[in-house]
């Protein structure tokens, strides 16, 4: 064949080859998804975080995969996400795992654990310390695959309408607090109860609460806490780090070619780092107009937070006596937590004692 040929064969050739990406595209379906989350609209953070996962599958399957978000409480309770989800009301949801620790206490290991796991490490023991797998097995059993998507960081410890001086002051203590923790307040003497985002303001202003721990600075500014609680604490050693999840229904995400499948996980993993960057940076502007509004800063006593330490693994060990796969997390978090402690110490911590006050007296 001579080199006239060979090009003009070439040539014949490439339309069918560049028109195979482009056939495969106009063959993928399209498909519709509904997502309910577990956090209001003007939560822009935590709900944003949903719809840039939506924003971002979209763009990645060229419009043909499309999820619709909705606020908490628009078509799913806000706690009751994870049932909507499990019966195939909605595709899918943006939630917290520990909001459901009524059906099972497991669920709070793959949010948050009182003195547990921060942010960097959730991510470790998540994914290469056995934690994956152990929440892939407990969503399964609710029809579920949950990806991760999202962590607030280190949370503040709540407001208070009156100051908290020792752990006599807790006796009796109306306090909104979600998840595990719960638990470990009531053994301190309070009377813990879960409320909705939405719900929390007019509770605290009535009086129905005393007190209530939301999230971080950006959130309770937003939420309005500073108007009737003045007491500001921290930290909020229940949450150290706070992982929020995608969570499909199975049955939805098996239908799902392998395309959009990659397309979820790779949004949720951007959003994963993106709202704990976006927590890092409005937080501190959002702690300072806070104290410029009036709240007083404080921390807790240590009587407060030995008696915390101490309930909260004896919380961890009846629980595990009474539930096989409480028992199975707990001795895999456990070893894992102790170990990154001691790392974080040598490192983290040896640097974070001596830069953070320096700084704070320039």
């Amino acid at each position: 064949m001579n080199r006239r040929a060979l090009m003009g064969a070439a040539a014949a050739a490439a339309p069918a080859a560049l028109a195979a990406p482009a056939l495969a595209q106009t063959q993928m379906p399209e498909v519709r998804w509904r997502l309910s989350s577990s956090f209001p609209r003007n939560l822009d953070v935590l709900f944003g975080t949903a719809e840039g996962v939506a924003q971002r599958v979209a763009q990645l399957t060229d419009g043909k995969f499309r999820i619709s978000v909705f606020p908490g409480g628009e078509i799913a309770p806000p706690f009751a996400a994870l049932d909507a989800v499990q019966s195939g009301s909605v595709e899918c949801t943006h939630t917290a795992s520990y909001y459901y620790v009524g059906k099972d206490p497991t669920f709070a290991f793959f949010t948050a654990m009182p003195f547990g796991l921060k942010s960097r490490q959730f991510t470790a023991w998540w994914r290469h310390g056995g934690g994956k797998e152990l929440g892939a097995d407990l969503f399964r059993e609710y029809n579920a695959v949950a990806l991760t998507c999202g962590d607030t960081g280190a949370q503040m410890g709540g407001w208070f309408r009156n100051e908290v001086p020792n752990l006599a002051a807790l006796n009796g203590l109306k306090f909104r607090i979600a998840g595990f923790a719960g638990q470990v307040f009531q053994r301190l003497g309070a009377a813990p109860t879960q409320v909705a985002a939405a719900d929390i303001y007019p509770s605290l202003e009535r009086g129905t609460l005393d007190a209530v721990e939301f999230t971080v600075p950006h959130d309770d500014e937003k939420l309005g806490f500073v108007r009737v609680a003045r007491y500001y604490y921290a930290p909020g050693f229940w949450e150290p780090g706070a992982r929020l999840h995608f969570v499909a229904n199975q049955r939805a995400w098996d239908a799902l070619p392998d395309l959009y499948k990659h397309a979820i996980e790779v949004a949720c993993n951007e959003q994963d780092s993106e709202m704990l960057a976006r927590y890092d940076d409005l937080n501190p502007k959002a702690l300072r107009r806070l104290v410029a509004a009036g709240a007083q800063l404080r921390f807790w006593p240590r009587d407060i937070m030995q008696a915390a330490w101490r309930a909260t693994h004896e919380v961890y060990e009846e629980t595990g006596s009474r539930n096989p796969r409480f028992k199975r997390a707990w001795d895999s978090y456990r070893p894992y937590r102790d170990e990154l402690y001691q790392w974080f110490r040598v490192a983290e911590n040896s640097f974070d004692n001596f830069a953070f006050p320096a700084a704070a007296q320039r």
